[in-house]
């Protein structure tokens, strides 16, 4: 995976940036795709490989935690067809319900996106970033390289048998289906790719999204968001920042890279010109699941990233629904100040036409709760009207009546 940073870095840096001492940079025009349309693996370990990978991509099609959205997985299938090189249209793309930032490209051209994922992008622009870094190891042919490198270090064909009986450590509510997505990950880090491999996917998908007239420097502003994400999760628990899961896990020295992009994009940028970042049609295809991505993402309990995740979504604009899900982020932690910070974000969410049912009925059990009793009631019989067969609705009336 790959990623990213702020609009305004490519103001405040500029000229001053320069690589890190021991950079693994690579120009992003020094690059060329290995591999075009309809390509097919000659070498026999290759062919055997494909066989293995294509029996993964069977159980990832029949998986239940697809989100099988028609309208939403037509758009995911052509922002590849973008970005995706000259073999974009051999590319497939899945998208599981799983709330973490992850992707994974398979050795055949599918690539798996969790929906944590598709939550933390604010546009169209860093979505074709993460898609186009995929896509590049694939075109340079990145996992038959690992594989390879793999079989002269170890037994390699004993690693996947292994893999494909264990399960993987998932805990909390996504259990089940996403137990055979932890063992296809397990598979996939036998793939593990080098600093080398990662600075050449980040060059050449750096080149594919401004080939497609996305904004070079998206890449760099979403790894960065990541970053911070992550630094705030460990503030808010006390730890040291966690890099053993997601694509941390494979994706070494963040800050370095993060500079390496930027560099990157520095050098594609075209001054003057205007680069397309596609926010209303990223925000248009996702909104039939983006509530539920929220929810997902409250429900891990993890405030400092998921307070994260709302104030960086609304650095382009606040609205009822970020309102409303800080408000929940501050609900759900403990102390007063918190629940006063959720009924002020409550309050402010319903002022917007946006504003999701569950905002009104929130806030009306803050008035409640304050001795506002009529503004409660109030607000309570919006929530009805807005959801009138909501399973709590017997007890919402009982409330208003009460």
């Amino acid at each position: 995976m790959s990623g990213l940073r702020r609009r305004a870095m490519l103001a405040g840096a500029g000229a001053a940036l320069v690589a890190a001492p021991g950079s693994a940079r690579i120009s992003p025009n020094s690059l060329k795709p290995l591999i075009g349309p309809g390509y097919r693996p000659v070498d026999t370990d290759e062919k055997g490989l494909w066989q293995q990978m294509e029996r993964v991509e069977e159980e990832v099609a029949g998986s239940n935690l697809l989100i099988r959205d028609p309208a939403l997985n037509s758009y995911l299938q052509g922002l590849i067809g973008k970005v995706g090189g000259p073999a974009a249209k051999d590319m497939r793309i899945y998208l599981a319900r799983v709330p973490e930032f992850n992707a994974m490209m398979f050795p055949t051209g599918f690539t798996v996106f969790f929906s944590g994922l598709l939550l933390r992008m604010r546009d169209e622009a860093q979505l074709a970033g993460v898609i186009a870094h995929e896509s590049s190891h694939f075109l340079l042919r990145h996992q038959i390289r690992s594989w390879r490198d793999m079989k002269r270090k170890t037994n390699i064909f004993a690693g996947l048998a292994m893999a494909a009986g264990m399960a993987g450590g998932v805990t909390g509510t996504y259990t089940g289906d996403l137990v055979r997505l932890a063992e296809l990950g397990t598979i996939l880090t036998l793939f593990r790719y080098s600093r080398q491999l990662e600075a050449e996917s980040d060059a050449l998908g750096v080149k594919l999204i401004a080939d497609a007239g996305y904004a070079p420097l998206s890449m760099s502003e979403t790894w960065d968001q990541l970053i911070t994400e992550l630094e705030w999760s460990a503030k808010e628990r006390r730890k040291r920042v966690d890099r053993g899961y997601s694509l941390f896990a494979t994706h070494p020295a963040p800050r370095e890279r993060l500079k390496d992009l930027a560099l990157s994009a520095q050098e594609l940028t075209v001054p003057g010109r205007s680069y397309d970042r596609g926010r209303d049609r990223y925000l248009k295809a996702l909104a039939p699941i983006r509530a539920s991505l929220f929810d997902d993402q409250v429900r891990l309990n993890d405030p400092g990233a998921s307070q994260y995740i709302v104030e960086t979504l609304a650095r382009d604009g606040w609205n009822g629904t970020l309102l409303f899900y800080r408000g929940e982020v501050h609900r759900l932690r403990e102390g007063v100040q918190n629940q006063q910070a959720a009924a002020l974000n409550y309050a402010q969410a319903v002022t917007y036409p946006d504003a999701p049912a569950d905002a009104w009925r929130w806030h009306g059990v803050m008035l409640m709760k304050q001795g506002r009793v009529a503004e409660g009631r109030t607000a309570l019989s919006r929530y009805l009207t807005m959801a009138p067969g909501a399973p709590d609705a017997p007890f919402v009336r009982q409330m208003i009546q009460g």
